[in-house]
């Protein structure tokens, strides 16, 4: 193995693996998929978006409880409301990270869809990364025409 694939690999053990997400098997062996490192940490924060607020039954802290800003009217207030949220929910749910900033941006009016960006810092290595997480503020309106 090449040595700094192995330094990486270890610098980012700490970031961990698990079941990918949305869960999937592969076609071939039909194992389950995982994901690991960077990509285990944004689907954590994805999921963690996602997520209502008192939906685990065990962790009724866990989420962020962004469903409450559907059907909302798209003004400066709503983004401030929406980065408190995201703000409160990762710092609470995912000790791997340090948020540096969110970006909440109105990327389509009419579909109600708006952009939040993530800049956050990886605890143990100080590597800056960033997610766009999509969210449609009109629910349904990411549906597909058939």
């Amino acid at each position: 193995m090449d040595n700094s694939k192995s330094i990486t690999k270890q610098e980012n053990h700490f970031l961990g693996s698990g079941w990918s997400f949305p869960v999937t098997f592969s076609a071939g062996n039909h194992q389950l998929n995982l994901s690991g490192y960077e990509q285990n940490v944004n689907e954590s924060i994805r999921i963690i978006l996602l997520t209502n607020t008192g939906e685990r039954n065990l962790n009724s802290r866990f989420g962020s409880g962004l469903q409450q800003f559907f059907f909302r009217k798209m003004d400066e207030t709503l983004k401030g409301e929406i980065a408190d949220v995201v703000r409160f929910s990762l710092l609470h749910n995912e000790p791997r990270i340090s948020l540096q900033e969110i970006t909440v941006a109105y990327a389509d009016i009419l579909a109600g869809l708006i952009e939040i960006r993530i800049v956050y810092v990886f605890n143990q290595t100080n590597t800056r990364h960033n997610y766009v997480f999509p969210f449609y503020i009109k629910e349904g309106t990411n549906l597909g025409s058939r």
